[in-house]
Parts: structure tokens; sequence; C-alpha cells
């Protein structure tokens, strides 16, 4: 993924720490699917003393299927709730089919979809948490003819940690979490998997509304 190193720290946060920087560098090392057009985008202030964010939407046909977030929180004086130092809080959004919504399963499925993508891409982790949401609306009256949609939503957080053969002064590497991410996202939307031995094309950012 081709994209410049932008940190947003928090507020009172001073000088971004070296292993933050690291860490936000090896988001930007991620390799996307061609559907997937990732960019960066203001990350949260409040949250943490320091933060970088990235976007994407998974486009087919030049449609936008499904959207997302992630985000890198980093607290050098650790938090409890995190277990660590880092946090990952991510955000997917697809539509669905009618029928899918109604299914009973459809949110312990969508969960999976994300802890097998981390587990996957060999993205280790600790102190997961989150949510699934189905959203289903439908029309009446004059706009009866519109049928009814609906969408899934997932929402998560996890604190990303190294591999357990990674050397002790190794910067963390975040790529494989985002690359999670992105493989969540075309899960949700309904893409097949890359056969296996097909190289993914790193996404290319700036791309959002070309050639339409």
């Amino acid at each position: 993924m081709v994209v410049g190193q932008e940190t947003h720290p928090g507020a009172g946060a001073g000088a971004v720490p070296p292993e933050f920087r690291d860490a936000v560098a090896t988001m930007h090392t991620a390799r996307l699917r061609p559907e997937v057009l990732c960019e960066e985008m203001p990350a949260p202030q409040r949250i943490a003393p320091y933060a970088s964010a990235l976007s994407a939407d998974v486009t087919i046909d030049d449609t936008d299927v499904g959207t997302g977030r992630i985000i890198l929180l980093h607290d050098p004086a650790g938090n409890d709730a995190w277990e660590g130092t880092f946090r990952c809080v991510a955000y997917a959004r697809a539509d669905v089919d009618l029928e899918q919504a109604v299914d009973p399963m459809l949110a312990a499925v969508g969960w999976s979809w994300l802890t097998e993508a981390l587990d996957a891409h060999g993205a280790s982790y600790a102190a997961i948490s989150g949510t699934v949401t189905r959203v289903s609306t439908e029309s009446f009256g004059g706009m009866a003819d519109e049928g009814g949609t609906a969408q899934i939503e997932i929402r998560a957080s996890w604190t990303p940690l190294p591999p357990e053969d990674a050397p002790a002064l190794a910067p963390l590497d975040v790529a494989p979490h985002v690359e999670a991410w992105g493989e969540l996202l075309c899960t949700a939307v309904g893409l097949p998997p890359v056969p296996e031995g097909v190289a993914v094309m790193p996404s290319r950012r700036g791309q959002r509304g070309s050639g339409r």
C-alpha cells in the first residue's frame, strides 16, 4: 500500500515516540487487494495520546459495496484494558442480502470472518472484543418499489502483539493486522478468496471516485 506516513498525536501529546512512528510505518507496507481503495484519514484525538488511521472502500464495477476504517492507538504509559501499549480499532460495513440479514447465525459468522482473517495473516493479538450488528431497511408507500436493503457492521478492537520469534527490539509489525482488516472487508462483501499462489497487488491511494 503506497501511502505517506502521517500520525495524529492526541491532545497534550509531545513528540511522537519512535516505537509508534515505526509501527505506523509498518501499517503502510500492508498489501491489500486491488478492490480495496485505501487512504489515510484523520485519527481520533481523545482516545489515546497517539493515533493513526486508514479508511477504505471496497469497489466492484465502479460501485462501492463496503467501507471500513482501522485505527492504531498508542499509549506509552500502557492501558490495563488493552493489556499493552498499542490497540487496533477496526470497523467494517457491507451490503448483504435480506435473507442473510435474518439469518440468526450472521453475527457469529461475521465475527469469525475477523478472527479467521487475523489468524490467516499471522496477526498475533490479545484482549479482542467487539460487536456485530445487522441493519435492515424496508420501504413503504411511494417508495415500496425500491425494495429493502440490509447491511452488516462489524466493530472490533484488539491488542496487536509481536510474533513469538520477533527480535526483542524489532518494531511492532502492524501490516498483518491491516491486511486482516482488508480481508474482512472483502469477505463481508462476498468476494471470493484469492487463490493460493496468486499475488495480491498493493492497494493504491487516491483512487476513490476515479473513472466514474
